[in-house]
């Protein structure tokens, strides 16, 4: 039970960060970590049945789901750069 407990820790936090996201990227990466926490944290239980495999199963899930998230976030266009005002907003713009 204990580690049950762990894994919604550390999928909830996975959660609250994803929803800081300002872009399509960092919403994908923290959709990714989130999934891929919650999967992790399954099968490291499932296959190690105490907390240190849930927890790396956790850690190890949440960064392949980030790292998935962010590479399949589809280009915005090939001569497209980010801009960053005086105000601090980012726009998008031809290079």
């Amino acid at each position: 039970m204990k580690a049950f407990n762990v894994a919604v820790v550390v999928v909830a936090a996975a959660a609250l960060l994803s929803a800081c996201a300002t872009n399509e990227q960092d919403r994908r990466a923290g959709t990714g970590a989130v999934v891929g926490a919650g999967v992790g944290a399954i099968a490291g239980q499932a296959i190690g049945k105490n907390t240190r495999s849930t927890v790396g199963g956790a850690a190890g899930g949440a960064l392949l789901g980030a790292v998935v998230g962010t590479a399949s976030t589809p280009s915005q266009g090939r001569n497209q750069c980010r801009y960053r005002r005086n105000d601090g907003t980012i726009y998008v713009a031809p290079c």
